[in-house]
C-alpha cells in the first residue's frame, strides 16, 4: 500500500485530503510544517508528498529544498497552495515539486495526480 504525507498546518485541509486519499486505498501520514514533515521522513519512506507552501518554522519551499539535498529515497512531491502566481510555481519547481496545484482542489483532481505521481494507472 502506497504511503502519502501530507504536509499542511491546517487541519481541515489535511482531513479533506487524508479522507480523498484514504478512500482511495492510501496510507496517509500528517505533519503540520516542514520540520516536523522532515522528522517523519527519517523515520519512514514515503511514496508521495503532499506540501502547502504557507507553513510556520518551515515552509513548502524550505521542506522540498532541505528532503531533496538529503541522501534519502526520493519520492515524488505535489505542491498544493493558495499562491496562483506564476512565480510561485517556479519558484515551487525550482525547490523539487514535481507538480503544482492550486486550491481548492477538487478530489478527482488530487486522486488523478497522485495517481500519475505514483506511476499508477487511471481506473
Amino acid at each position: 500500500m502506497k504511503r502519502i504525507l501530507v504536509v499542511d498546518d491546517a487541519a481541515t485541509v489535511r482531513l479533506y485530503h487524508r479522507n480523498i486519499l484514504e478512500s482511495s486505498g492510501y496510507t496517509v501520514d500528517e505533519a503540520v510544517n516542514g520540520i516536523e514533515a522532515l522528522e517523519k521522513t527519517l523515520q519512514m519512506q514515503f511514496d508521495l508528498y503532499i506540501v502547502d507552501v504557507n507553513m510556520p518554522k518551515l515552509d513548502g519551499y524550505g521542506f522540498l529544498e532541505e528532503l531533496r539535498s538529503h541522501d534519502l529515497p526520493q519520492a515524488p512531491a505535489m505542491m498544493v497552495s493558495t499562491e496562483a502566481g506564476a512565480r510561485d510555481r517556479i519558484r515551487a519547481l525550482s525547490a523539487g515539486a514535481n507538480l503544482y496545484l492550486v486550491k481548492p482542489v477538487k478530489p478527482e483532481e488530487l486522486l488523478s495526480h497522485a495517481r500519475l505521481l505514483l506511476g499508477e494507472a487511471e481506473t
